[in-house]
């Protein structure tokens, strides 16, 4: 029998502990032993859970254990999480987590830990929920040489931009409602400010590429200044306003990443993508477009947790050989060429002007042929545009 523990019991915790003693038949047969969680650490109490029994106060029993073999971080954050992962790692014990904010910041150092002492760390969940996005990306398109990935990253903000589309809300109000509904946090800063999506853009490119791509260089603007105004002016072009982390391969070697809205065009998958769902498409040059759906977030990511603590088990002996070394070599992303959505007290003939060819999507709206945010700026400012935005 193989023994994990689990580090925290909110949403993830408690969602990964049913899991586990809901789907035991299942998991025992398609591992070939049966699973179990040993430990439930936590600084509260849950008299009336139905692993009540398992609960403790102090990780270095789960550290010290010798039965325990797989160890699932679900704290949150960089300060505790970060302890706890490094001393399960140096005790010899796979890890398994969702947090995005500590695999982007210091996963190349845990994937070093973890190499050292023939273990895994493993994070499926850490992008995407419930979605299987990483290990399709380091597995099945290993033959790949992958050239791009976009992807709607973040379930709060398209929840918020999908009420501004369907249903007129404006940002403040969608927001509200977002909060009510438990979607987003008090504080939505991550959400709203494209943080959360930056993360998980920059774990991505690291899969991809095998080279860090550090949150602190990469651009991030989210959705917080979106005017309902270009919603409908969007909407009534054949557009979609979505917040999207983008990440390419550029010649030369180098990448580029970076968060941002962009209008959408319905005729693309992405554009579908509405609610709380995720979605992410990866390019390759074997593969070419393949797109991956579904929840991006609350308790079905554990089914991702759960996913990669059979995994760990499954590589004892033979840990996944995953992980990033030094830095990318990142292109500015202010430099890519790109269209641009304008909208302001200017008409069309205005800004081909300005610019050169122009397509008018509304009476002072319109979109720009491909070229460098720096361009789009100065030819923005020249026209004294109420709002930019990026076009996929």
């Amino acid at each position: 029998m193989a023994k994990f523990a689990i580090m925290g019991h909110g949403t993830l915790g408690s969602g990964l502990a049913e899991v586990a003693r809901v789907n035991k038949d299942e998991i025992a047969a398609r591992l070939g032993e049966a699973v179990e969680v040993k430990y439930i650490l936590d600084i509260r109490d849950f008299p009336d859970s139905p692993d009540a029994d398992k609960f403790i106060k102090d990780f270095a029993i789960i550290e010290n254990d010798p039965e325990v073999e797989v160890v699932v971080e679900c704290i949150g954050g960089t300060k505790v999480a970060q302890e706890f992962t490094r001393r399960a790692l140096q005790a010899g014990k796979h890890v398994v987590t969702a947090n995005k904010e500590l695999v982007a910041t210091f996963g190349k150092d845990l994937l070093a830990i973890a190499a050292e002492k023939n273990v895994n760390y493993l994070f499926e969940a850490s992008v995407g929920g419930a979605i299987p996005l990483l290990r399709p990306l380091f597995q099945c398109m290993a033959g790949n040489q992958i050239e791009e990935i976009a992807g709607i990253l973040n379930g709060t903000t398209n929840y918020i931009l999908t009420r501004m589309v369907q249903d007129g809300a404006s940002f403040a109000d969608a927001l509200k409602e977002a909060q009510a509904k438990g979607y987003a946090e008090a504080d939505p800063t991550a959400d709203v400010e494209g943080i959360d999506a930056g993360r998980k853009i920059c774990i991505l490119a690291n899969l991809a590429w095998g080279k860090e791509v550090a949150p602190s260089k990469v651009s991030m603007t989210g959705i917080s200044a979106i005017d309902l105004k270009d919603v409908d002016i969007a909407a009534s072009a054949g557009y979609k306003v979505k917040l999207l982390g983008h990440a390419l391969r550029l010649d030369g070697g180098k990448v580029a990443a970076y968060v941002a809205p962009h209008l959408v065009s319905e005729k693309m998958l992405l554009a579908s993508v509405d609610d709380v769902f995720n979605a992410c498409m990866i390019r390759g040059n074997a593969a070419d477009e393949v797109m991956f759906y579904g929840r991006g977030a609350g308790k079905p990511t554990a089914s991702a947790l759960m996913g990669d603590v059979i995994d760990a088990i499954q590589h004892r002996e033979k840990r996944r050989e995953l992980g990033w070394s030094e830095s990318a070599d990142l292109a500015d992303s202010a430099l890519l060429p790109m269209k641009w959505y304008l909208r302001g007290d200017f008409t069309a003939a205005d800004a081909k002007a300005v610019c050169g060819e122009v397509e008018e999507i509304a009476p002072n709206a319109v979109i720009t042929a491909a070229m460098s945010e720096i361009d789009a700026k100065a030819v923005a400012e020249k026209l004294s545009a109420a709002a930019m935005l990026r076009v996929l």
